[in-house]
């Protein structure tokens, strides 16, 4: 029996005190006070051995314990932040190295020569020891932003700043970069209050990219999902990621990281055996023995399956809890709705995000398609949704291309694509309106080619989509015609406008506020070079001036339009369809229409009752006489003619410009 001393027991009781270690469950490498515990979950495996490398020697290799039927684990002590480990692992009668699928850090390097060997796996598979614990934000918190009064703008991390001149050499291309001097000023002239990432996850590059001395720039081969990719950091990716995404927060500007859980670099039946085809095959949808590829990379992640449902969400929670992102894009997100053949909003993954204290509550953004059967979704994702709105990208460009019998449809998509998106799901379920994404021509190529130019990916110019609703409006890319400089130049700030003041979200491509050209490559994924890379000393600055005016003035008159139009209060307002005359529009008249009026007029029950906003549009190549409806005091704020961006008072008659987008509001509450 143990005696008190001084009748008192309480210098014994950390004899009793057991020492805290993470849950078996708790997948990856957690650190613990004496230790890091290895989890896997492995169900294909027999056995298992961890692998803890050292700098020159060969590693140290520890069996795992199956704690229960496919989780594998194992305590080591005195492990700290930065080891590096993998695992050994058997498959189709070779022993392989493979990373952990949980790991938050990778050490690479990340890539090889095709084809990938076990001996390769050796230095590919090495993952990193990560502690989240010492990071200080700083009191810095996430701006939270409601969707209808954020612009968003996509960019890549690398191709931002790896050419601004005014960044520092270190970081051009890094995150770091991201929250250079230079770049935080760029951000708060143009009004950017919100970074869509291109997928910053460890990545590989497909074996026929590599056999080319080729990258997968834009990163949409996902490696390992919860790790950074080292290729943007200077020394610490997790470090320096969270850095960017804290000096972000503390300039009022949200992150919303792009990621893709369709499918994994580990490709199709010849692909590389990286985690998952040797742990558990099925992660992956099948058919019979084959790998089903409804996402054109390979294969394609089977969300039904819990394991890989659990891996999606706990990476998702991480990204939110640990780096504080702000929302995601789901590339491909029709496969995550996937049962086999078949796309259901009331799948398993949507459920469980809609009920999850932290996942419930960020911005989720649905690329809503893949390319397997049922794979076009639009507008069918759950309701706390938005969704990339591709139908307002084809309609705009063939509008202002003045292809015929566009302009009924056009009107649909400027009032917010209701055919898709029922405003009683707003402001929740809005459409992400965009004219160009990362995939397809940059805006400056749109009005600069006909056709797409994609010879510099090795693929003979086949790759890429080739209906683009392009127009070079005369000479085939660039041009000193000073009359073709202005047509391109108007088109594009009609094409801007229209998604600016249309209701939606509005999804802008960075290079587009340079004016950046792709050289008419419309697939650029693999273009790690000038093609890609903003080109900042050609930066054309009345261009990007209007547009940053633009963007400042949409986000004070389009986010009140939205308001009234959603929910319950949606049918309390009114709007106006007009030909430029005044005259209404007849239904019959709308399919060869090539101008009209619109204006919407805020009910009684909404704060700023009897504001009104009007848009005119003429897309054809004659001016028509506009008469503006009386009774208002009517100022101009956007006219696609002029770079000037001046607010003028319009006259109640006058001319509607050909090829020109108008847009006024009454009264001086701008």
């Amino acid at each position: 029996m143990i005696k008190r001393s001084n009748g008192d027991w309480s210098h014994l009781m950390v004899l009793f005190m057991p020492i805290c270690f993470p849950s078996p469950y708790s997948l990856g490498a957690q650190l613990h006070a004496s230790g890091c515990r290895f989890t896997l979950y492995a169900p294909d495996q027999d056995s298992v051995h961890l692998l803890l490398w050292h700098q020159g020697h060969q590693p140290q290799r520890i069996a795992m314990h199956e704690y229960k039927h496919g989780y594998w684990t194992k305590d080591v002590a005195d492990v700290v932040a930065g080891q590096e480990y993998s695992f050994e692992v058997s498959h189709a009668g070779q022993t392989w190295c493979v990373a952990d699928p949980y790991a938050q850090a990778v050490a690479g390097p990340l890539t090889y020569q095709p084809p990938y060997t076990p001996s390769q796996s050796t230095r590919v598979a090495r993952c990193q020891v990560v502690g989240h614990e010492s990071f200080d934000w700083q009191g810095v918190s996430s701006p939270q932003r409601p969707m209808q009064d954020t612009v968003i703008f996509e960019t890549h991390v690398k191709g931002l700043t790896q050419q601004h001149p005014d960044v520092e050499p270190a970081q051009q291309g890094r995150y770091l970069g991201l929250v250079s001097p230079a770049m935080l000023a760029f951000y708060q002239k143009h009004h950017i209050n919100c970074l869509q990432l291109l997928p910053i996850t460890a990545c590989l590059p497909e074996p026929h990219l590599l056999s080319q001395q080729k990258t997968n720039y834009w990163g949409y081969n996902p490696y390992v999902w919860m790790a950074p990719g080292p290729r943007y950091a200077e020394k610490n990716a997790v470090n320096e990621l969270k850095t960017a995404i804290r000096e972000l927060h503390r300039h009022d500007i949200e992150v919303i990281l792009d990621v893709v859980f369709n499918h994994t670099a580990e490709g199709g039946e010849g692909g590389p055996v990286l985690h998952f085809k040797a742990l558990d095959h099925a992660m992956y949808l099948h058919d019979g023995q084959q790998l089903r590829n409804h996402t054109g990379c390979g294969n394609t992640i089977d969300i039904r399956h819990p394991a890989a449902l659990k891996q999606v969400l706990d990476t998702l929670r991480m990204w939110v809890t640990d780096y504080h992102v702000d929302g995601f894009r789901f590339d491909l997100a029709a496969t995550l709705g996937r049962d086999g053949d078949t796309f259901d909003p009331h799948s398993a993954f949507f459920h469980a995000i809609a009920q999850d204290p932290i996942l419930s509550k960020i911005k989720l953004i649905a690329e809503p398609w893949d390319i397997g059967p049922n794979g076009y979704q639009l507008g069918q994702f759950p309701a706390n949704w938005a969704e990339c709105n591709d139908k307002i990208r084809d309609t705009t460009r063939s509008v202002w291309r003045n292809d015929p019998g566009m302009l009924q449809d056009f009107a649909t998509r400027l009032m917010g694509s209701r055919d898709f998106f029922s405003a009683a799901h707003w402001p929740d379920h809005l459409p992400i309106n965009y004219i160009t994404y990362h995939d397809g021509f940059t805006l400056q190529d749109v009005v600069s080619y006909a056709k797409r130019h994609n010879h510099a990916n090795g693929e003979n110019n086949h790759d890429g989509h080739g209906d683009n609703r392009s127009a070079n409006y005369g000479v085939e890319g660039p041009t000193n015609n000073a009359d073709i400089v202005e047509i391109r130049t108007r088109q594009k700030r009609n094409m801007l406008a229209s998604i600016l003041f249309s209701l939606g979200t509005p999804h802008i491509l960075m290079a587009d506020v340079l004016g950046h050209s792709q050289q008419g490559n419309n697939n650029a994924y693999c273009q790690d070079n000038p093609i890609s890379w903003l080109h900042w000393q050609t930066q054309n600055h009345a261009w990007s001036n209007w547009l940053a005016t633009m963007i400042a003035r949409r986000n004070a008159i389009v986010p009140r339009f939205i308001d009234a139009l959603s929910g319950t209060q949606r049918h309390c307002n009114q709007i106006a369809w007009r030909h430029p005359n005044g005259d209404q529009i007849q239904e019959d008249q709308w399919p060869s229409l090539q101008a009209f009026c619109c204006q919407i007029t805020l009910g009684t029950h909404h704060p700023d009752a009897g504001q009104s906003m009007l848009i005119a549009i003429n897309s054809s190549d004659t001016a028509r006489n506009l008469r503006l409806p009386a009774n208002h005091q009517w100022r101009s704020v956007c006219d696609t003619t002029t770079d000037e961006t001046t607010v003028a008072t319009p006259e109640s008659f006058q001319r509607l410009a050909e090829k020109s987008f108008l847009v006024c509001i009454d009264g001086d509450w701008l």
